[in-house]
Formats: C-alpha cells, structure tokens, sequence
C-alpha cells in the first residue's frame, strides 16, 4: 500500500499551484496554530475521478469541507529512458514516493508502480534460469538481450493488476525499435516518454564509480554518494558489467538504438537535462506530469469553508 502524508491544522489557506512550477514552501503565517486536538488530516490519490467527486464535513474541523474523489480515473503510463547511469533509477525512486503537500490538508501521491527490465533480467541472472544464463551472455558482451527473453517478462509484469490499476513506470525500456514495436502491439503505450540526457564523458565516470550493498540493494557512488560507515564500504561490490569497457559498449549499443525508438514515440516525449542536481531534475519532470494529470482530468481535491 502507498504510504501518504498528513499535516494537522485548523486555521490555513489552500496553497496556490500552478502545473509547470514547483510548489513554493508555505509562508510562516500560514502555518499550522490549532491545538492537536482539533486536528484532521486527509490524503488524496492523484488518480481519482472528478466526476464522481463528493462533499463531506470534517468532524475535526467544523466548517471544514472537504472535496474527495469516490473512483480511481485513468491511471497515468509513463516510460523513462537514457544511456545507462543517466539517473533513471534515482528519478523513478523520486517519483513513486513523491507525496507533495498541496495545504494542510491534501496530499499528492503519484502511486505508479515501478517497472525495471534490467531489474527483471537481473533477478533471472541471479536465479539462474535458463532465461538468466542466456542473458547473461549477451549483458556481458554489452549487447541487447534478445526479445523473447525480455518482451514477455515486461508484458506479463505491465498486466498485473496493481499496474492497471495504479498506472505504471517503465524504467529504461525498451531499448530496441522491436522492443516498441511488441509492446505497441501488445496495446503498451505511453502518455509520456521521458528522456535524459547526459554527456558520454559524464556517463562513464557515474558507472565506474557506481557501488551495489548487497545487503539493502542501495546504489551508492564512491565520488559522488559515498556509504555512510566503513562497515557499509567493506561490504559493496560492483556490477560485472560498470567497468569502463563494458559501459563504452553498452554506450554504443543505446546510441545505436535511441534514435528509432524516440522516432515510435516522438509525439511524446520530453526531455530533460540530466547533469542537473537530481532535485531539479525531478522538479521538471514533476511539473510535467502534474500538467498531464490535469489534462486528463485527474483530481487534485480542494478545500472550501
């Protein structure tokens, strides 16, 4: 279940929002001054039906009315791509646990389920399938892995119901014209496709120095996010495949196959400067997917007095 934020108040003022800006801190005499006591709190879903909107008093707060939504609208499908160590996985983190506070009482959450392929292919490595073993072969040359392999585990994971039900996140797929090619033929297609970019040079030194825990499956840098203890440190290791001649392969690999993806797509695609600090990247693309949310007609909620 999708964790949700509260803040407790009995005197405020909605925030104002506006769906290409990120949303300003609340002024200090907004803030909240009710006793606990008197306090109510409410999280809303970003993916809730206008239409079915309802009005409720709040008990808490007399006076207070809250507009909530009854039924879940059209889930958000969203694909984000770039060369390998572009921050993906960093900014699909972001976003499956964004939970903004609109005003004292709504909350934001996007709610999509989180969709790896390089994730799925490497829980077959690591289990060592028949699947695994035959992708191996190909992830250690730096080449694609064939379609059969890796088409149907996306499908069969892009059909479980809490990813038609919440909308989904495609994490660094597909990679291949062919790739998009089945998954449009298997009715898999985007609202938006997010592109990040960041200079070779740069990609290279954010893989070699790129670190695993195996202990908590987090990604740390030796540069750039160091691990917090010298028992954490003792205990990272490296993928077999971020050595510098391994991501100037797989480097040319994605540079070979982008431009005929991004043609099947290009009516949805936005890109983003990826060098930015990961708090401003994430601003942008927030922004953009707020913006598409409202264009589909998705509920934010309001508070009235």
């Amino acid at each position: 279940m999708a964790s949700s934020c509260s803040c407790n108040s009995g005197n405020f003022k909605a925030a104002s929002f506006h769906p290409n800006k990120p949303l300003a801190p609340t002024p200090s005499h907004l803030l909240p001054t009710s006793k606990p006591s008197q306090l109510a709190s409410l999280s809303l879903r970003l993916n809730q039906n206008p239409s079915q909107t309802h009005f409720r008093k709040s008990k808490a707060v007399p006076g207070l009315q809250v507009v909530a939504s009854g039924q879940k609208g059209e889930p958000l499908r969203v694909m984000i791509s770039g060369a390998p160590a572009s921050g993906k996985g960093t900014q699909c983190e972001l976003i499956t646990k964004k939970c903004v506070l609109l005003s004292c009482f709504v909350t934001l959450q996007y709610n999509l389920v989180h969709i790896a392929a390089g994730d799925l292919l490497r829980a077959e490595v690591a289990a060592g399938t028949e699947n695994g073993k035959r992708a191996k072969e190909f992830m250690e040359m730096g080449k694609l892995v064939p379609n059969e392999i890796v088409v149907m585990m996306v499908k069969e994971r892009l059909s479980q119901q809490d990813s038609q039900e919440n909308g989904w996140l495609l994490d660094g797929y597909p990679r291949s014209e062919s790739q998009a090619t089945a998954l449009k033929k298997f009715g898999f297609v985007p609202d938006i496709f997010i592109l990040l970019e960041v200079p070779e040079e740069i990609l290279v030194e954010r893989v070699v120095g790129r670190r695993l825990d195996p202990v908590t499956g987090k990604i740390y840098h030796l540069t750039y996010s160091p691990p917090e203890t010298e028992e954490i440190a003792a205990r990272l290791t490296q993928r077999f495949d971020d050595t510098e001649e391994k991501v100037k392969l797989r480097l040319l690999t994605h540079n070979s196959n982008v431009e005929s993806v991004l043609s099947l797509y290009e009516d949805q695609i936005v890109k983003v400067d990826g060098t930015l600090p990961k708090e401003e990247v994430f601003s942008q693309i927030d922004s953009v997917l707020t913006e598409l949310l409202a264009k589909k007609g998705a509920a934010f909620g309001s508070l009235a007095a």
